[in-house]
């Protein structure tokens, strides 16, 4: 089990915006983290319905990708792994889902605060059992209503239970919850951090 999720952390530096010179991000590797990846926003399945990333990468503030790998760990042992919506978000993409659906309450608006994720500090994730099997947890990433909303005590008591764990998990390592969001979370200095803008680098 330690060995599924023990490995080596690359940093890579990058251009950023105006505000920064450089900032070190970390790039989680898909084979070595022991994470499932299924990064929405490189494919077709998400509320846009088309790719807007360049390719399906995760980079991370160092502190950011410790405390997501540590969390892992603490699922791990426990049974299940933390399945990766959406990481850093460059602010280029974050404009686009803005201009398709402003609304703050689910898309950060690119012109004011901008989001955590555009800070490299913020992780959409779900869980799944070591093999495989999704977590229900009442609705799929990037559900625009009140069933995914946290404080929804309406929904049945596997799920309630499942988004508990999830909770709990990633709080005790540092990450913070948002309301109208079960799957995001939000390192504990969010928008302490600037932000950072660049486009993935694909191979």
């Amino acid at each position: 089990m330690k060995a599924l999720i023990v490995s080596i952390l690359t940093l890579v530096s990058v251009s950023v915006s105006a505000q920064e010179s450089k900032k070190p991000l970390v790039k989680l590797d898909t084979l070595k983290h022991g994470f499932t990846y299924d990064i929405r926003y490189a494919s077709d399945n998400n509320f846009l319905k088309e790719a807007f990333y360049n390719c399906a990468a995760c980079y991370l503030r160092p502190e950011v990708a410790q405390a997501l790998k540590d969390a892992n760990h603490y699922f791990c042992e426990k049974g299940f792994r933390i399945v990766l919506f959406d990481c850093y978000r460059p602010v280029s993409a974050q404009k686009k889902m803005w201009a398709v659906y402003p609304n703050a309450q689910y898309v950060a608006n690119p012109y004011t605060t901008g989001s955590v994720h555009n800070r490299g500090a913020a992780v959409d994730i779900s869980l799944e059992k070591l093999d495989g099997t999704p977590v229900d947890m009442g609705t799929d990433h990037d559900f625009f209503g009140r069933e995914a909303h946290i404080d929804n005590m309406t929904l049945p008591k596997e799920v309630l239970a499942n988004r508990k764990l999830l909770q709990e998990g990633m709080i005790r390592f540092g990450f913070e919850t948002i309301r109208t969001e079960w799957w995001h979370f939000n390192y504990k200095k969010n928008y302490s951090y600037k932000i950072i803008d660049f486009d993935f680098e694909c191979n």
